[in-house]
């Protein structure tokens, strides 16, 4: 199935941020120095308790392109970006993390590529940078995010760097708010299920600063354990009977040209591998046994 391609000529741009006002100005900057400039971006405060709003607000006041939208109700990206998908007019929405940037280029590539492949759901191509060199940061720099190969075998990529016609959404429902972690899976899912094309925009780059400490990458590691859990508990035909967590599986990221020459750093992501499989199991867990059902938030509807 293929929705029309009479996108509006201004696509919107959906940032969700919490508490990042560094992340999210760099994000406006990056965009800022776009060389398709027919764009209008949402960011959606989800709650920040410091000068994030603040700063959203200054950029707001200077760029006629830039519009802050509010979503204090319920804490989550998901619920941050089914506002902005609400708030939005355009026919063509493409989602960034606030602490992302981009290639000059990226927008109108990905834009060009959406058309040319004539595909409703486009993922784009997302690097791992190093904002310091770090042992956790290059072990999460190598492991890396496969959009490709998420399409290919999951049928779904990051809400980090896709574009999503809303015609999609008016048929397939928006997010799932009520899912801490996963939701991006969960929604390609039900988009390739609908029949919708879904393509991959190897050219159009979205760069992704690594989580370079211990305790990031953890904290990451356990949201997604009890993202699963989350999507057990409403999808249970689709993910399975909760308490039994998944089998590790689907593309891990890094090739094997890439893999580290040194046996220590070989051995060092081997421990990190194995501690961050851990802390997932303990965030599944975690969601399983004391996790709060959020049954008081909508479940996407078409």
């Amino acid at each position: 199935m293929t929705a029309s391609n009479d996108a509006a000529p201004n696509p919107d741009i959906i940032v969700p941020v919490y508490n990042d006002p560094l992340g999210i100005e760099a994000t406006l900057d990056s965009l800022a120095a776009s060389e398709f400039k027919e764009y209008h971006v949402v960011v959606v405060d989800n709650g920040s308790t410091d000068e994030t709003r603040s700063t959203i607000e200054s950029r707001v006041r200077d760029h006629d392109n830039v519009e802050l939208v509010i979503e204090d109700e319920v804490q989550g990206s998901y619920a941050a970006r089914i506002r902005g998908i609400e708030h939005s007019k355009s026919n063509v929405l493409a989602f960034l993390d606030a602490d992302e940037t981009v290639d000059e280029d990226w927008l109108e590539t990905a834009l060009t590529a959406m058309d040319e492949q004539d595909v409703d759901y486009l993922g784009c191509n997302v690097e791992l940078t190093l904002p310091e060199d770090t042992l956790v940061g290059r072990y999460n720099a190598h492991t890396g995010f496969p959009v490709e190969q998420y399409l290919d075998e999951q049928n779904y990529a990051p809400t980090c760097a896709l574009l999503v016609r809303r015609e999609v959404f008016d048929e397939v429902g928006l997010f799932d708010a009520r899912l801490i972690s996963g939701g991006d899976r969960e929604f390609g899912e039900r988009v390739h299920e609908a029949g919708y094309d879904q393509g991959y925009a190897e050219d159009a780059t979205v760069y992704h600063p690594a989580r370079t400490s211990f305790e990031s990458l953890a904290k990451k590691n356990i949201r997604v354990g009890r993202g699963f859990c989350q999507k057990q508990r409403y999808y249970p035909e689709r993910y399975g009977k909760p308490g039994i967590p998944p089998t590790p599986s689907g593309p891990s990221g890094g090739d094997d040209e890439d893999e580290p020459d040194s046996l220590v750093t070989r051995l060092a992501f081997a421990f990190l591998s194995f501690a961050m499989l851990a802390c997932r199991g303990l965030g599944y867990y975690y969601e399983f046994f004391l996790g709060d059902e959020r049954d008081d938030i909508p479940a996407p509807t078409s």
